[in-house]
């Protein structure tokens, strides 16, 4: 009977257990990627990153997700990147919608001879409301060819974080994440 007891004890104790851990990874990693096959970049490829687009209610969400795109790509080997230069208007802080802006970046890269762009759109950047204040990010990247203006290559995906997380901290989990095909 102690036996019994013993093993019944230890059996509920690994399930629990094991719920815990299953609960904590499926938590921990709230996240979704959608993204297509990369075609292989040589090192030698010019680059440039684009302006992003904010469609947040966050002032300057695509100009922090940009700047840490180009980070993650000079990590990833790719020596020979240009960003796109920030204009220093009083709007900026804002991120006003500007239609043509994208155009404009790409005819820039053009006269720049870059052969590829990483151009962006940040859809969400922020902290959810409610009492644990969870940072989300969604991000969307596309690699466009700048000859032809084409997209060669696209990523789009969500995250979101514990209450203790910074949403820069999430943002960089995710674009590491989306941005991981392209790494040599």
């Amino acid at each position: 009977m102690k036996d019994q007891a013993k093993t019944l004890l230890t059996t509920r104790v690994v399930s629990a257990v094991a719920a815990v851990l299953v609960a904590g990874g499926t938590l921990a990693g709230c996240s979704v990627v959608d993204r297509s096959q990369a075609p292989a970049f040589s090192a030698r490829d010019s680059w440039a990153v684009l302006p992003f687009a904010n469609n947040t209610e966050t002032p300057q969400a695509g100009q922090r997700a940009a700047s840490i795109a180009q980070s993650l790509m000079t990590s990833y080997g790719y020596a020979n990147l240009v960003r796109y230069p920030a204009s220093g208007g009083d709007e900026t802080l804002f991120d006003p919608a500007k239609p043509d802006q994208q155009q404009t970046a790409l005819e820039w890269a053009r006269r720049q001879n870059v052969r590829y762009a990483l151009a962006g759109a940040v859809n969400e950047w922020r902290y959810k409301v409610g009492v644990d204040g969870e940072p989300a990010v969604g991000l969307t990247f596309d690699v466009l060819d700048v000859e032809t203006g084409k997209v060669v290559w696209s990523s789009s995906g969500s995250r979101t974080g514990w209450s203790r997380d910074a949403v820069s901290g999430v943002a960089q989990k995710l674009e590491r994440e989306l941005l991981g095909p392209l790494a040599r």
